[in-house]
């Protein structure tokens, strides 16, 4: 009897095991020499400098292809605190910056426009609807996507949503879109805004007219943002798949699926897409074709969304560690374990790798080797935004002013 209690044990920890490794499986290992290019760097593309004051930070993720990488900025840290403010509720995106203000918005879907000097409130529209994405700028209009009415505990998935676009002097509202529940930070570019939604659409919005240009169906959620680069937008989908599209006219260039789901948002550089998943691997995909180039496990599921530079991805991990991962083959440079879950995304800035976890500490890196620079106590989720004088820092609650320590 025991002997078969043995043998049924064993049976069970066999099977544990297959299941483990069908949905999370291993590494695959790349070569930088098939659909890297290495003209497509992050930061290759400059902004005019005049652009770079008025509006530092227009997007999440800093550029239109999300790399995260801030070329524009020579901040460093230790860091003092000049202000900070409470937001109220959960700050699960960080602000963007432009026209000297921060934009944010709340869980419990307060938005506030705040003076970035100073850390003063200009201005605020409280919505009613919950919250869970950054705004993005453009042309001094701010957009931002809300979801379900609060509370924001539990969702409801057949609920409106929205994208709202706000006037970014006054905040005014200028118009608004009917959607579904939308997490999704926009991406605005050549006048059109793309976000995703919970009824499973990509959505190309017309900023002009403000109608529906094309919407794409998947299979499920589109809960992440999508990137964009040549013409094309990226974004991965609950059904398991990274999708290329035809930014004109929303036309399926390619799909590409991995085992379990997409929630982080692309990265594109190197004329490739990086991506994390939820069954514990980044992934690379080339930018033209969808072909899998490469795929790194991390032990965890990654929620994180890639930084990309100096030909390195760096994605945390819910297994605790951050990794920098060679771009070209994906092989790890070095890991950091940095004591909880990693949920939010690397930002890069000046060469030093800024990423928080859910135990709500913030740390920069040197992004080359790994070595701790500076701890903060604060931060949940991706924490770091920046202009030419201040880093922004985005905590459970609160947004910090930081300035570098003389």
């Amino acid at each position: 009897m025991i002997a078969l209690v043995v043998a049924l044990a064993a049976g069970v920890a066999a099977a544990a095991v297959i299941v483990w490794k069908q949905r999370h499986p291993g590494s695959i290992r790349g070569s930088a020499s098939t659909e890297f290019e290495t003209t497509e760097a992050p930061g290759a593309t400059t902004r005019p400098e005049e652009e770079v004051r008025t509006v530092p930070w227009p997007t999440y993720g800093y550029d239109n292809d999300r790399t995260r990488y801030a070329p524009d900025f020579r901040l460093r840290p230790p860091y003092r605190v000049l202000w900070r403010i409470n937001g109220g509720s959960l700050l699960e995106f960080p602000p963007v910056v432009g026209y000297g203000r921060l934009y944010i918005a709340t869980n419990h879907g307060r938005f506030l426009a705040i003076e970035a000097e100073t850390g003063k409130i200009d201005w605020q529209k409280r919505s009613g609807l919950c919250t869970a994405a950054s705004p993005a700028i453009d042309d001094g209009v701010v957009y931002q996507t809300f979801m379900d009415p609060s509370p924001c505990a539990e969702h409801r998935q057949d609920a409106p949503g929205y994208l709202v676009a706000f006037d970014a002097e006054t905040g005014k509202q200028l118009w608004r879109f009917k959607a579904g529940v939308s997490e999704s930070p926009p991406l605005v570019v050549n006048g059109v805004v793309y976000f995703g939604s919970w009824d499973h659409k990509m959505y190309a919005l017309d900023a002009q007219t403000h109608r529906t240009k094309w919407t794409f169906s998947t299979g499920d959620k589109i809960k992440d943002a999508a990137a964009y680069s040549n013409g094309t937008i990226y974004f991965g989908s609950y059904d398991n798949h990274v999708y290329a599209l035809d930014a004109a006219t929303g036309k399926k260039r390619w799909s590409t699926s991995g085992h379990g789901t997409f929630y982080a948002t692309p990265a594109v550089a190197y004329g490739r897409v990086y991506i994390g998943n939820t069954d514990g691997r980044v992934y690379a995909f080339g930018a033209k074709t969808g072909h899998l180039l490469w795929a790194r496990a991390t032990g965890g599921y990654v929620y994180s969304s890639a930084a990309v530079w100096d030909r390195t991805v760096y994605a945390g991990s819910y297994s605790g560690r951050i990794y920098a991962l060679d771009a070209g083959t994906g092989e790890v440079r070095w890991s950091f374990d940095a004591g909880g879950s990693i949920s939010g995304a690397a930002t890069v800035i000046n060469g030093v790798v800024y990423f928080s976890t859910l135990k709500r500490r913030t740390f920069a890196l040197d992004a080359k080797t790994g070595k701790k620079l500076w701890e903060f106590g604060d931060g949940q989720y991706t924490p770091v935004a920046a202009d030419e004088e201040r880093l922004y820092l985005t905590g459970h609650y609160r947004v910090y002013g930081l300035a570098p320590r003389r």
